[in-house]
């Protein structure tokens, strides 16, 4: 098998390199190449994995190149997680949201539309040299907004596109322990869109174990997602939510932290910068740095939730477990090529999972995996106030998607105005030109 990382310089690569040459997939892989557009990137992730591989004594061949055809050609599986504008990129879409007033987070809200604006056509072009150079490949998405990217990418590689997070399988996971239980031995409800979703039922046997879990204000409090949003609340609406509606349920307060403090994606700049001009002269050193970096950014994940909170949330990030999507994304591919099936929460075309959406918007919910592919599975009735929310998102990320193919500024400002996380079309207007006069990458496109 062949597996080809798109974005390979891109610094949670060793993460999924490492979930590769650990050894403990079903599927094995003769050749992984790493592919970006920037080779001083791809020379740094290679020094890292090179250290990877020395410590786990792997024979894995490993590849890097700066060609897309070198890249896809005979690939059998194809991990996606690229960047387009890089951390200057995101810098911009979150500190041009914040100066308008309105939260700036990567994919919740202005910046999420500003990030897809620019990447849905790169991304687009990228489907049709796969379409062209390996049109039997498995392509696994993980570049965000990862919902809205694969719908789009779906327009042409069709049901060979799955889309991945992390979020929720780790929501569940930590749910589960809070619970009592192994996360292997539960059935989680869990439904919504990519980082706009709510789990409300864990079933072990045919009991639901969750309003247990709810009602235990201790349990409850005992992890992230209850720290975070409070057991009162959590109680009142009976679910526990995704970390990433923190952005929703408490505007006001993650708008001010975000802008009293350093956007995330400041920080990002300058610690992904030291790593990747940092020197990997002895053995060992540049699996040590990343690591360090590593650290480092899943100390600042999320801060501005934590804000005054700095005891929780050192808390919160001891507990976390981090690189889930590289075993989650190689779970997938092991699920398509083994016997048996396997149960994991993914990004897929909706079906009927959700009733109140169209069968091709993208939901994240569990889904039935094995050799006769990904299947969704019927979620039920979920409350009108979620049902709204899910939709006006998802509504306003399809437009986004038709504007980037179209150059169309109307619906640009249009899919900014309709995010309920910007208020006002006065102020979408001001969030696109900020975003045009900034980011070159979206100049070309709405030129």
């Amino acid at each position: 098998m062949k597996l080809v990382l798109l974005g390979g310089g891109g610094f949670r690569t060793p993460a999924m390199f490492r979930a590769v040459a650990s050894g403990g997939t079903a599927v094995s892989y003769d050749e992984v190449v790493l592919y970006d557009v920037d080779v001083t990137r791809l020379e740094r992730i290679g020094a890292v994995i090179a250290d990877i591989k020395r410590v786990l004594g792997t024979t894995t061949k490993v590849t890097t190149t700066t060609r897309l055809d070198e890249a896809l050609e005979g690939a059998d599986v194809i991990y996606c997680a690229i960047r387009v504008g890089g951390i200057p990129g995101r810098v911009i879409d979150e500190t041009v949201a914040i100066s308008c007033g309105v939260i700036g987070q990567e994919t919740a809200g202005a910046g999420g539309i500003g990030y897809a604006l620019r990447t849905v056509p790169v991304m687009t072009k990228i489907a049709l040299d796969v379409q062209r150079y390996a049109p039997n490949a498995l392509f696994i998405n993980f570049t965000n907004p990862v919902g809205l990217v694969t719908e789009a990418l779906r327009r042409i590689l069709g049901d060979r596109v799955i889309g991945i997070c992390d979020t929720p399988s780790e929501l569940c996971r930590r749910s589960a322990q809070a619970a009592g239980y192994e996360q292997e031995h539960v059935w989680f409800d869990y439904f919504g869109i990519n980082h706009l979703g709510w789990l409300k039922g864990m079933r072990v046997g045919n009991r639901d174990v969750l309003p247990e879990l709810i009602a235990d204000t201790p349990r409850l409090s005992s992890f992230e997602e209850g720290r975070l949003f409070g057991a009162e609340w959590i109680q009142a609406t009976g679910m526990i939510p995704n970390e990433y509606l923190f952005y929703y349920y408490n505007q006001r307060e993650a708008f001010e932290a975000m802008s009293a403090g350093t956007p995330r994606s400041r920080y990002l700049e300058r610690t992904q910068r030291d790593f990747y001009e940092g020197s990997d002269v002895e053995p060992g050193a540049a699996l040590s740095e990343w690591e360090v970096t590593l650290a480092q950014r899943e100390a600042n994940y999320m801060a501005e939730a934590w804000d005054g909170r700095e005891t929780e949330q050192q808390e919160v990030v001891a507990a976390r477990h981090t690189g889930g999507y590289g075993g989650l994304a190689l779970a997938v591919v092991d699920a398509m090529y083994s016997d048996g099936h396997s149960v994991m929460i993914l990004d897929v075309p909706n079906r009927s999972a959700l009733p109140f959406l169209d069968e091709e918007a993208i939901v994240e919910v569990p889904c039935v995996v094995n050799r006769g592919g990904v299947t969704p599975t019927a979620i039920g009735d979920v409350p009108l106030n979620m049902q709204g929310l899910i939709a006006q998102v998802r509504g306003a990320e399809r437009i986004a998607i038709d504007a980037a193919l179209t150059g169309s500024r109307t619906q640009a400002v249009r899919a900014l105005a309709l995010h309920p996380l910007v208020p006002s079309v006065s102020v979408a207007q001001q969030i696109f030109d900020g975003y045009m006069h900034d980011q070159p990458d979206l100049r070309e496109i709405f030129s």
